[in-house]
């Protein structure tokens, strides 16, 4: 039996598309970051994903590295907040707070390193940093302090981050960590007498036990040192 030749669909009948909207790129590409990675996100592959032409995106969003501090701010939602309201040492909620943010980064290791030059500057950010500030304010930490503080504590919280979610990623990072440890073991005293005295404390702790140190001792280095005045 002969099978009939398709009738071609005239272009009246196929659905309009979506009209393009900031919201709408930006959803897609998180959803294409989630899916392929953040290193394919760029501004051809997303209006291929859209259906549309590179030039029609950047009347949204003026270059990829806008895009990706709109999918960091996108993201930036998830970071919990509820210890900004909540009771207890402001420095322990404070570190709930970065320690939330690092989670989010952690999840999305592209993103991670992304965020370390990328600016964003939407709702969720600003709640961050209000959050941020709230806390060093309730600790009592200067005004001047606190307004340098945050930026030094999300770029501690930002770069630990990028490199936890990157070592995650490597298959030799475990090899890796126990070379540096032998290295460091079996440095002559003789020539490196505070490595030799130091030993295996260089490399103890678990991830956690020293990302709360770093952070703590950001924070309450916030508090205690002052901003020279010129």
């Amino acid at each position: 039996m002969t099978s009939q030749p398709s009738t071609p669909r005239s272009r009246r009948e196929r659905p309009a598309k979506s009209a393009l909207t900031h919201a709408g790129i930006v959803s897609t590409a998180v959803r294409l970051m989630e899916s392929e990675g953040l290193q394919r996100v760029t501004m051809r592959r997303l209006a291929q994903e859209l259906d549309t032409g590179p030039a029609s995106l950047y009347v949204y969003v003026a270059n990829t590295a806008e895009l990706h501090a709109a999918i960091l701010e996108a993201l930036l939602g998830a970071v919990d907040l509820a210890p900004v309201g909540a009771r207890g040492d402001w420095r322990e909620r404070l570190l709930r707070v970065l320690g939330s943010y690092v989670e989010v980064l952690f999840a999305h290791p592209g993103l991670a390193r992304s965020a370390l030059v990328a600016r964003p500057s939407g709702p969720h950010y600003l709640a961050l940093v209000e959050g941020i500030l709230g806390l060093l304010h309730e600790g009592g930490v200067p005004d001047a302090q606190a307004a340098w503080g945050v930026d030094v504590l999300l770029q501690v919280a930002t770069a630990t981050a990028a490199e936890q979610s990157t070592r995650a990623q490597s298959p030799t990072a475990d090899d890796e960590h126990d070379a540096l440890t032998a290295v460091l073991r079996e440095a002559p005293a003789g020539v490196y007498p505070r490595i030799a005295a130091l030993g295996d404390d260089l490399v103890s702790g678990t991830p956690e036990q020293r990302f709360a140190w770093i952070f703590r001792a950001v924070i309450n280095g916030t508090k205690t040192t002052p901003r020279e005045t010129s």
